[in-house]
């Protein structure tokens, strides 16, 4: 069967000023130099599952886990020996009940073939208009997604942690593969996940460096030391065993990586990419498949995503809980999690609207915790979740069903916030970009703020640490924080707003400026006395801004 193009849009990842967006025949690149009108520049023929995608350089990596993959990039799958006659399909799986979705069978793997690829491939994108695989990293489950790793301490070489939920290969397809449970085959290729170490000057010699078996019990050595699969009791969900990961987001800036991984979100410590330790592990009787996973800027905060139904089924109806197929929202001291509330779009979908949590990133707000997130049909959900046991809906986008007849399968899969502007794969439609516009919940100097900061390249899975500059557009966004929580009284803001606007006026307004660092000397002080954590840094980030922007007046 030939190529159908237009088929489903998924994953995301950005450079300079191209988008380059996966589907399952391969990726789409985009150039994004006026968002308000994007353009197609190439699309890179090569199927083999949804295509997740990063970007390093000149360097573009895609997973592949499904069965029609090839080494080569064809698109006529692989043709199945003569007189082949495939097993009978798994029996359905048990009706759903109120404990969840019952796990799906997997089916029997095709016969081996020379010619599949499952695993990691890596392609020079030097010219854009002629990429070039030049390395193709075979792994026994495939790569249903992976994570680029950069280690700040390692300029030779990059990492991709890849999280394979496919079934497993088998061994004359690819040597060393084998499945079952551990009990059985220690050395099975379930309950790990495969690091790839890519060097840089020579990307063709990429290969596996490592399998840790990151769910490993610690005091008794049991590498299915996690979530067993089933229920937690009458009323909860039935959620999926642990023995791969979905996703796993690294934040190298502090050191750990939070995965979601089927059953349980894990943090690990990434201070050594190739050997990442586990550290810590949570479940939940709500939650029925551990999806993705987005940290804090600051690190004191993680959001996992349940993808209860798989992402194909509607699951955010007004008789559906509002803790499944939700985020979980933990906080992260001393390297523990621990549950502080859920979140789940607000807005009722209908029967024929697939609807879940899914893939998003944070909108670099100063002063607050914001991410925008994929919700399939139910669209763009905005959340604020600064205050982890109350977080709320700040902003939302909705195309409505693809029909509103039946239902079928479309929605945004992964939503982006990219240099002041919101991109969204929609999975039937294309591509969304979208820009925030200030409500009650959210202001112009926020959303400019925003604007500030700069990525030259993205990839959500590799969250960036967010910083800064140390302008007055800035300083305005705290305000308007400050006075939004009533932490200053609106005497003390209107002065404020008044004062920093005499000193960008004239760069000779000393008197001003000398009135404006004494209020940056009252807002230190008070800082002491706020009622939030999040009102204290914002009047400690405002005075330093203050102090920045007078202390050097002629």
């Amino acid at each position: 069967m030939g190529v159908q193009y237009g088929s489903t849009n998924s994953d995301l990842a950005f450079s300079g000023n191209h988008l380059f967006v996966g589907n399952y025949n391969g990726i789409n690149f985009y150039d994004i130099d006026n968002p308000g009108k994007i353009k197609l520049r190439a699309s890179l023929v090569c199927p083999g599952g949804q295509g997740d995608v990063s970007v390093y350089g000149h360097l573009l990596f895609m997973s592949a886990e499904a069965m029609n993959g090839r080494t080569d990039c064809g698109t006529q799958g692989i043709p199945l020996p003569a007189g082949y006659k495939p097993p009978p399909p798994p029996p359905p799986p048990p009706a759903e009940t109120a404990g969840g979705t019952q796990p799906r069978p997997q089916r029997q793997p095709p016969p081996p073939s020379p010619d599949r690829f499952r695993g990691v491939r890596i392609f020079d994108i030097s010219d854009l208009s002629n990429p070039k695989q030049v390395a193709a990293v075979q792994s026994c489950r495939g790569s249903h997604t992976h994570t680029l790793l950069i280690d700040p301490k390692d300029k030779d070489n990059v990492y991709i942690y890849i999280s394979g939920t496919g079934p497993v290969r088998q061994g004359e397809e690819l040597a060393g593969c084998s499945g079952g449970d551990p009990s059985a085959n220690p050395e099975t290729a379930l309950f790990r996940i495969d690091i790839i170490k890519v060097p840089l000057a020579h990307p063709e010699r990429a290969k596996i460096v490592n399998s840790p078996r990151i769910f490993t019990d610690t005091q008794t050595g049991d590498i299915n030391g996690l979530w067993k699969g089933g229920n937690h009791g009458e009323g909860t969900q039935t959620t999926s065993v642990t023995n791969q990961c979905h996703d796993i987001t690294v934040y190298s800036a502090i050191g750990l990586a939070a995965g979601a991984c089927s059953g349980n979100g894990i943090l690990l410590d990434i201070s050594d990419p190739v050997n990442p330790k586990r550290i810590d592990a949570v479940s939940d009787p709500n939650y029925a498949y551990w999806h993705s996973a987005n940290f804090s800027n600051d690190g004191t905060k993680v959001l996992f995503t349940d993808e209860w139904g798989g992402g194909g089924q509607p699951r955010c109806r007004a008789t559906d809980p509002m803790h499944w197929g939700a985020d979980a929202i933990f906080t992260l001291s001393n390297r523990k999690l621990t549950l502080s509330s859920y979140y789940k779009m607000p807005a009722p979908q209908t029967d024929n609207e697939n609807c879940v949590a899914h893939n998003g990133s944070l909108i670099p707000i100063p002063g607050r915790d914001v991410e925008v997130q994929s919700w399939y049909q139910g669209g763009i959900s905005v959340v604020d979740f600064t205050d982890a046991s109350h977080p709320y809906e700040v902003a939302f986008f909705d195309r409505g069903p693809i029909d509103s007849t039946k239902r079928g399968l479309g929605g945004q899969w992964s939503t982006y916030w990219y240099n002041g502007y919101i991109y969204g794969s929609e999975i039937a439609r294309g591509v969304d970009v979208l820009k925030l516009v200030p409500n009650k919940f959210l202001t112009q100097n926020e959303i400019d703020a925003a604007s500030q900061v700069h990525f030259d390249e993205l990839n959500v899975q590799n969250q960036p640490k967010i910083t800064w500059p140390a302008n007055f557009i800035v300083g305005r966004a705290y305000l308007d924080q400050l006075n939004r929580s009533g932490a200053l009284a609106p005497e003390r803001i209107a002065a404020l707003n008044s004062a920093i606007a005499a000193v960008e006026a004239s760069r000779s307004a000393r008197n001003e400026a000398a009135s404006l660092q004494t209020m940056a000397a009252s807002l230190d002080k008070d800082a002491a006395s706020a009622k939030t954590t999040a009102d204290a840094s914002r009047m400690r980030a405002l005075a330093e801004i203050i102090r920045k922007n007078t202390t050097a007046r002629p």
